[in-house]
Formats: C-alpha cells, structure tokens, sequence
C-alpha cells in the first residue's frame, strides 16, 4: 500500500507540469470545479493559504495599513474612465448582462482588480491633505477569464490580497511602493522560504495604467520564472479619470498620487513547486497546515501504554504548534509515513514502546529525511529549533537553485542559447528599446522579467545584449508562467 501510494505520483524530475497537478490531487490542496478554468480549494490548501494571509496581513498593520472591502461589480463606464487600464484588461473580464431576468441598463464587470471601483469611493473621500495618506488593502476574490489555467498559479477565479493608497506627492507614494516592495520580498523569503529577485518592470511590461510596476520574481525548478508579487506606482493617472483633488497646505486644489499593489493564490503554487520532491509536498514549517504530526507504532500488548504517551505528547504540543496525532489503526505506520510526507508536514515524530522506554522520540525531517533522537523532557524546545532549521534549510536549497541559474552575458547568440537549453534567469545590458525587447521575445519567448533597483556603475559602457547600441539598464530576462 506505502509503494503504491507513492507511485501514484510522476517523478518531478521528469514531468513537473504532471508532477504539480497530482501532487496537488494527492495531498488534497484543491479540486478542478465544474466550470472550466476555475478550482475549489480544499481545507489543506486553504490553511496554507489562511497561514500567509495571517502573517502578510500583521506586516500590513505593523506599517499603519487597514482592511476594507469593496463590491465585487464593477460599472462599465467606471472601467473605461482609464483608457489604458481598460484596454489592458478587456480581453479577461467576464460581464453581468442581467439581473434575475431584466437586462442591466450598464454591464457589470466582474472584478478583475479593484482601482476602478475604488477610485471612485476615494474621489468622494478625499477633499484635503488631512485625509491623506488613505493606507486601505482588501482581501478578496477576482476573476479574469484566462485561456490556459493550472491550479493556483493561473485560475479564471483567484484570492488575493490588493492595496490601493492615496498620497499628496509623488514622493509619499513612491516611497509607499518600494516599502510594499521589500515586505513582499522579506515575506517570500522568510515566510515561504523562497528567494526571489525584486526590481521594476519595464514599459512593455508594466501594469495596465500605472506610471510604472514593480515586481518579485521567483525561479521554478523547470528554469521558468513567477511573478510572486508586483507593487504599482500609479501616479495621477487614475486620479485624473476619477477626479481625485484636495486641497493642499497651500489651499491649491491637486490630483492626489496613487498606488496599488497585491499578491495571490499564486504563492502556494511556488511554494508547492520550488520545494516539493518525488514524494510530495516540502512545506515551510511557518506555512505548512501542520508542523508536526505524531505517528504511534506498537504491537498489541503495547498499545495501551504507546497510545497514553503519544496521546500526552500530542496535548503539550498542540499548545505552542500546528500538531496532528494520526493515532489511525486502520492504517500500518508505514502507510502513514508515506501519507504524511506526501502531504509535506515538516516533522514526523515516531513513538515507540522502545522510545518509551528511554524517555524518548524519534523526529524525522521531512526535507532531509534525517532521523533525530529527542528526550521527551526537551521535545517542546526540540521541536522549535528543528522547524527553523528545516526553514532555513528550504530557503538555503531555494537561494542556491536561484543563484545557479542565473547566467550573466554581453552575447545575444548566446542569451538564446541559455534561454533555450540551460534556462533560468539571463542577466544582459538593454538599450530600453522595445523593438530589442520584443525581438526577445519572439526568437526566445522570453520576456524581461524586472531591471534591478541598484542598476548603478553596472550599465556604464555596457552596450545592448541586442542590437549593440549604449545600454541604459541591465535586464534580468527569462522564460514565465
């Protein structure tokens, strides 16, 4: 039974697109829903998700921001007041007609992100720099009707998290969109043991009406890149379509200046992706639904005494971790190791009558398979120095991948060599030309993924990967999800 559980599985060394959708079946984290394109997340895949929500949302209100929420329909005529935004967006947005059996006069959108709408409650409230800074973000649901969908990464309907602020000066708001910018980064790398690359996109590939986005991009183990989380600086953009004014110290009526910035479901599908191995899921301990499940093994006559002591176990821990006692007898322990690391929980702890018997418990590490002998007396404190190591261990393995893939050159020939056959990131001078940026593209299906934030000397006599011309940036390129 443990083998065939196992085998249920392709090798993610083989077939990591086939990998990622079983291991998503398997360990129960979602479920394709009758509509195309669209998934029902099940209770492992949304503890994983309720565990970032609560720790990015504590980073939020550390930094003054607070929650609202905004309707979920959205006016035709206020997704057109920005002609970039909407044309950006027209292709994915799924529109109400009717209400019950009366045609709508105006079409409703189904919220494909929430400027339009917010913009609009922000014209009304907004009437003086006292108002200012308005720091709101809200957890919600968008749909936007994508053509090719894979569990978590890219759904029709998607949670995420968007905050939308209103600032005096360009300054305050630029400051606000880096300051999103390096939480999201520390959060991924911290939280979900996952290094990531942060730096501004370019034109070409910036947020449908901002003045300029700026991204989080992680590498997957097939070389792709992810857009983990992108922070926009909209400028007066929106401000001007919506009619955003106050009155400033100097009694001057001015257009406020924007920003918008967000995170999805996504984030799970990296966090399956980048740390998962043959057998399944590899969650970081600050994420992962349980951190430690308690498995018993004993014959019979030992039953009693091993089922008290786990039992024990299991209630000192469950105060101070996410613990389960799969104290199961339907199943053999070794049906349950393979269950459980399937699963991904970062800790097995084994209790034996031979354990018990020497005032210990065997831990098992879940990414190293490493088996450690714990007194009972210090599993508490054991257990907590175990999880951060296995933390910090997933990120070190993350950082190391990223660090190997990432490939610098001056040789356009050579850049599609390393596009096509190594892949990962590409690291080459740009003249900022778009013409250069969508040769890429079509002879690589490369994009630029972001242009680092400390470009400084490094551009100086550096000429473009393409067309040999002076370069203004340096491009980190890759292919994307």
């Amino acid at each position: 039974m443990e083998e065939k559980l196992v085998q249920e599985i392709p090798r993610k060394s083989q077939d990591l697109s086939q990998w990622y959708v079983e291991v998503i079946r398997r360990a129960e984290l979602a479920d394709y829903a009758p509509m195309k394109g669209m998934m029902v997340i099940r209770p492992s895949g949304y503890a994983i998700w309720e565990n970032i929500q609560r720790l990015l949302d504590r980073r939020f209100k550390e930094t003054g921001h607070t929650n609202a929420y905004f309707p979920l329909f959205i006016p035709e005529s206020f997704l057109k007041k920005e002609a970039e935004h909407v044309e950006g967006f027209a292709p994915e947005v799924a529109w109400v007609t009717h209400g019950g059996q009366e045609e709508l006069q105006e079409r409703l959108a189904v919220r494909p992100t929430s400027e339009a709408i917010i913009c609009a409650m922000y014209s009304k409230w907004v009437r003086s720099w006292r108002d200012l800074p308005i720091l709101i973000n809200q957890w919600a649901n968008v749909v936007r009707w994508e053509k090719v969908t894979r569990p978590f990464l890219r759904t029709t309907e998607f949670l995420w998290q968007e905050g939308h602020t209103v600032h005096a000066t360009y300054e305050d708001a630029q400051e606000e969109v880096l300051r999103i910018l390096n939480i999201y980064k520390e959060f991924i790398e911290n939280e979900l043991a996952i290094k990531v690359y942060a730096g501004k996109k370019s034109d070409r590939e910036k947020f449908a009406g901002a003045l300029a986005t700026y991204t989080v991009e992680a590498l997957m183990p097939d070389g792709k890149a992810l857009q983990a989380g992108t922070s926009h600086n909209l400028g007066q953009n929106f401000s001007k379509a919506f009619d955003i004014k106050f009155e400033d110290r100097d009694q001057k009526l001015k257009y406020a200046w924007q920003t918008s910035w967000g995170v999805s479901t996504r984030l799970v599908g990296a966090t399956i992706m980048v740390h998962g191995d043959d057998d399944g899921l590899i969650l970081p301990p600050h994420v992962a639904p349980y951190q430690a499940v308690i498995v018993p093994i004993f014959k019979v006559k030992d039953k009693e005494t091993v089922l008290s002591v786990a039992e024990n176990i299991y209630e000192r821990l469950r105060k101070k971790f996410r613990t389960v006692y799969d104290y199961r007898e339907e199943y053999t322990p070794g049906w349950k190791f393979a269950e459980w690391e399937m699963r991904g929980v970062p800790i097995r702890i084994e209790i034996g009558p031979r354990d018990i018997k020497e005032n210990s418990l065997i831990f098992v590490r879940r990414d190293t398979r490493e088996k450690v002998k714990i007194n009972m007396d210090e599993v508490e404190e054991k257990l907590e120095e175990l999880l951060e190591e296995v933390q910090k261990n997933l990120f070190q393995r993350s950082e190391k991948f990223t660090f190997e893939n990432t490939r610098e050159t001056l040789d356009y020939s050579e850049l599609k060599e390393i596009i096509e056959e190594k892949r990962g990131f590409v690291i080459s001078p740009w003249c900022g030309d778009q013409k250069c940026e969508l040769k890429v593209k079509e002879e690589t299906k490369a994009t630029i993924r972001l242009i680092p934030l400390d470009e400084g000397d490094k551009i100086v006599g550096k000429k473009c990967v393409v067309c040999g011309k002076p370069a203004k940036h340096i491009a980190y390129f890759a292919r994307a999800y």
